[in-house]
């Protein structure tokens, strides 16, 4: 993939982010929508209404690696998962390859490493820009990197994943119109009124049109990719699913608990 341009980014990346105060509303249940002849799933999520969290260990140090995992830790806690995803790209031991924060604590500091060797595609994390999800008490932000490294919010959750799909209302200029790299995704975004929407594609899309699913469909000006093929997956037993990462599991989790 061709290296970001940075004029072209250079205005909307000082006010890329999207921190947004929540409105008074109750979390939306998962709903299946269709953009472009594409089937996905969408779930929207008040985040100060309702309770987004990131899972990673139990509380033996094991990645948690499957939903239902996640789902009994919070059933011990007298709670209940709404629904989950993955949050973001992991390594082989299920751990995160960059930025995580949990319950206000760093446990994987922020990677700006270069992708390893220079011939063969780049990998997703490392596709510029790359970016970072946080959630504080009663807000959601998404930023490209550098300027979240820059500000240094103060955070309870952060997740990094790459690369960003639409930064300041635009789609990413990395993106092909009309790619043949077409796979299942997902991704989130900060959209209209604080409202944090997931999406997991359950047919194979483009990382452009993926984009514009967020920016043009979902209403959503800041969006980031999470993880795309065989690690796609969500958690919804309202419509009876629970998906399995075909790694082995999965790294990082996304569950809304009530």
């Amino acid at each position: 993939m061709p290296d970001l341009k940075h004029g072209v980014l250079a205005a909307g990346m000082v006010l890329a982010a999207s921190i947004v105060s929540s409105q008074p509303a109750l979390a939306q249940q998962c709903a299946q929508q269709t953009f472009e002849e594409a089937r996905y799933i969408v779930c929207t999520v008040d985040v100060g209404k309702a309770g987004l969290r990131l899972f990673w260990k139990n509380v033996d140090g094991e990645p948690y690696r499957y939903f239902s995992s996640v789902a009994r830790a919070v059933r011990d806690e007298g709670r209940t998962l709404t629904f989950a995803v993955n949050a973001g790209m992991y390594l082989s031991d299920f751990s995160p390859i960059g930025l995580y924060v949990e319950n206000g604590r760093e446990l994987r500091s922020v990677n700006t490493a270069e992708p390893e060797g220079s011939l063969g595609p780049v990998p997703n994390f490392y596709k510029e820009p790359n970016g970072v999800f946080f959630l504080d008490a009663a807000s959601a932000g998404i930023l490209p990197t550098d300027e979240f490294l820059k500000r240094r919010p103060r955070v309870r959750f952060a997740t990094q994943s790459g690369p960003m799909l639409a930064i300041q209302n635009k789609v990413n200029p990395i993106f092909i119109v009309g790619s043949t790299d077409r796979t299942r995704r997902s991704g989130v975004g900060v959209c209209g009124r604080g409202a944090v929407r997931f999406a997991i594609s359950e047919d194979g899309v483009n990382f452009y049109d993926f984009a514009r699913l967020f920016r043009d469909h979902l209403k959503c000006p800041n969006a980031l990719f999470l993880d795309g093929g065989r690690g796609v997956g969500i958690y919804n037993p309202a419509m009876g699913r629970n998906d399995r990462s075909w790694h082995g599991g999965f790294g990082p989790v996304f569950g809304l608990v009530e």
